[in-house]
């Protein structure tokens, strides 16, 4: 589970998060939306040890992200929307990079290293230099990156960012079948389609507050509205608030 309780982030004046309070079951999918400058990075990089809080607790599976954030980071998987990765690494020696960071050893390192560039359509290119890979490509090793250590939790800002249509299909896939095992996926997004296909709940946020959280049905009451479509819904649900 992810428990966000009090959630609060300042910087001097401004009030980035404000009193974020959430609870995410194992296997949900959960979408984070909001408009610009509405709070969502500063809260994924809070879930995700990079920022601390300035009032508020954060567990995840548990454990405390200020307190246990070697056990919390351990079940957790981040995938960034600015893609950090090292480009004189091959492909191959960045996801042993990381599997040295999870202390992944010996022939399990082998098996999910070349089950993952497999499934993102990487073989072949792991001896290769990352700084020839596509933008797409370099994508799919960071989410095979983040995929590599078996995680509970998966954080991700705007998942689809540079793949192609076949690449963005393959991760939809892989985020439902790791939601059947019990993973829970938080996914910061601006794509409200892909919030409508792949989401179980969606929570809104503006000026760092929650002002929405439920199923596109429960958004839909809360709107008045027999409109399906996730985009009429949050123009709807943001219009006074801007």
């Amino acid at each position: 589970m992810i428990e966000i309780i009090n959630l609060t982030k300042r910087y001097g004046d401004l009030i980035a998060v404000s009193g974020l309070n959430l609870k995410i079951p194992e296997g949900e999918i959960f979408g984070f939306l909001g408009p610009n400058g509405a709070g969502k990075t500063t809260t994924v990089k809070i879930l995700a040890g990079i920022l601390r809080p300035t009032e508020g607790i954060v567990r995840i599976g548990g454990f405390d992200i200020q307190r246990e954030s070697s056990r919390a980071k351990k079940i957790t998987g981040f995938i960034p929307d600015n893609l950090f990765i090292y480009n004189k690494l091959t492909g191959r020696e960045f996801l042993d990079f990381v599997c040295d960071l999870y202390s992944i050893n010996g022939s399990e390192v082998d098996r999910r290293r070349e089950e993952l560039f497999r499934l993102f359509e990487l073989n072949g290119w792991e001896d290769d230099l990352i700084e020839g890979y596509s933008h797409g490509m370099r994508q799919k090793l960071v989410i095979s990156a983040a995929l590599i250590h078996a995680p509970k939790v998966i954080i991700v800002d705007e998942p689809m960012v540079g793949l192609d249509p076949r690449g963005a299909m393959k991760v939809k896939e892989i985020f439902r079948n790791l939601s059947k095992k019990g993973v829970i996926i938080f996914m910061s997004t601006h794509s409200l389609e892909t919030a409508q296909e792949m989401c179980h709940r969606i929570g809104i946020i503006q000026q760092g507050r929650l002002i929405a959280l439920g199923s596109i049905e429960d958004l839909k009451r809360d709107v008045r509205t027999e409109d399906t479509r996730l985009e009429d819904i949050f123009l709807e649900l943001t219009k006074d608030n801007n």
